[in-house]
């Protein structure tokens, strides 16, 4: 059976953002944001309350007649930037592995503690035990140094194996296909622009593995390259709401 996705119509707030999220640098003036709302099916007059209430809800910053993303989503801007980057660089068989010491956190720290490493593209091999292969390019190369964590290296005798110990790799490229096919077939803007939401959730996820740990046929590239073209997409209808 073919992976489903769950494609739901966007809120005319999660429009707004997207299109902000979507826009270097990420800063709109009212015209031009509610005129691009508009192509994406949201009425004009909605568009316009939605952005009054994402600056009350503090998503958005109210600047001279523009509207700016808040601290909060400029980050979650730089993640979805490098959901779709290319990152990759030689890898020589080492794998990062960080390691949990610090004992006494509360519940929201392990949480959090968790969420920061996954981000970081490593899974938990064992409870405290988190392990990627090192073929990441990153500003610091110390998973977390300071967060309790003690960061090794490990050569695996097996890392294909434990990769796919790791990851359900078939699952993701099966969701992802799912939804790049979302994407490709969509021709309403609003449900493209669902869509590729979605997409871009997913590729956030991937593991990006060195090609020699992958499955064949790993669609991780190609569906970048496709969400890359619909951001091209975005700019372009900006591009038109501009002029009118």
């Amino acid at each position: 059976m073919e992976p489903s996705v769950d494609l739901r119509p966007l809120s005319a707030r999660s429009v707004v953002l997207s299109l902000l999220l979507g826009a270097h640098p990420a800063r709109l003036d009212a015209a031009r944001l509610t005129e691009a709302a508009v192509e994406l099916g949201v009425p004009i007059a909605t568009a316009r309350v939605a952005l009054s209430r994402a600056v009350a809800g503090g998503d958005l910053l109210r600047e001279d007649g523009a509207y700016a993303l808040a601290p909060r989503h400029v980050a979650r801007q730089a993640r979805q930037d490098e959901a779709v980057a290319d990152l990759g660089r030689p890898w020589d068989g080492t794998w990062e592995t960080a390691v949990v010491v610090a004992s006494g956190r509360s519940a929201s720290e392990r949480a959090a503690l968790r969420t920061a490493l996954a981000a970081r593209r490593l899974a938990e091999l064992r409870e405290g035990v988190w392990m990627r292969p090192a073929n990441l390019r990153r500003e610091d190369d110390r998973a977390g140094a300071d967060d309790g964590l003690e960061v090794l290296e490990a050569r695996p005798r097996d890392p294909r194996a434990l990769a796919a110990r790791l990851w359900d790799l078939p699952g993701w490229a099966g969701a992802a296909e799912a939804w790049g096919e979302r994407l490709r077939d969509a021709a309403e803007p609003g449900v493209r622009l669902a869509a590729a939401a979605g997409l871009v959730r997913h590729l956030a996820t991937d593991p990006l593995l060195p090609a020699e740990l992958l499955p064949s046929g790993w669609p991780g590239a190609r569906l970048r390259r496709q969400y890359a073209g619909y951001r091209g997409e975005v700019r372009r209808m900006l591009d038109r709401a501009a002029a009118r």
